[in-house]
């Protein structure tokens, strides 16, 4: 069974930059063929993609948000990270990643339980 946990700062400054990281355990984030997402959902809000890194390490991102977005992945420690410049309170947010075998039904069949982002001064 596949488990995913999100890490990372639960409060971030206007204009810095939010890392966040996933670690996978009960499969490889090499494994063919599969995607692994970052998805946020912001309060009272619907989901929202950003974007994602495939187990052959291509990265694939919202249009939306791919000015200041960042995906990569340590293959050594199986993990992904996310990271988001400049970020405005528009930006908080809960933060999760979720993977999936494609990208086109939206369909996800793992998820992390999500990390809360806040952003203040």
């Amino acid at each position: 069974q596949v488990q995913l946990q999100e890490s990372g700062p639960g409060l971030v400054k206007p204009s810095q930059t939010l890392s966040l990281t996933c670690t996978v355990s009960g499969d490889s984030i090499i494994t063919y063929p599969y995607y692994w997402s970052w998805i946020r959902q912001p309060p009272g809000k619907g989901l929202e993609w950003m974007g994602a890194i495939g187990y052959d390490g291509s990265t694939y991102y919202s249009p939306s948000l791919k000015s200041h977005t960042s995906i990569s992945r340590d293959t050594s420690k199986n993990q992904l990270s996310l990271q988001l410049t400049s970020v405005t309170p528009e930006d908080a947010a809960g933060y999760y990643c979720a993977g999936a075998d494609d990208l086109v039904t939206g369909y996800f069949d793992s998820w992390g339980q999500g990390t809360q982002v806040t952003v203040s001064s």
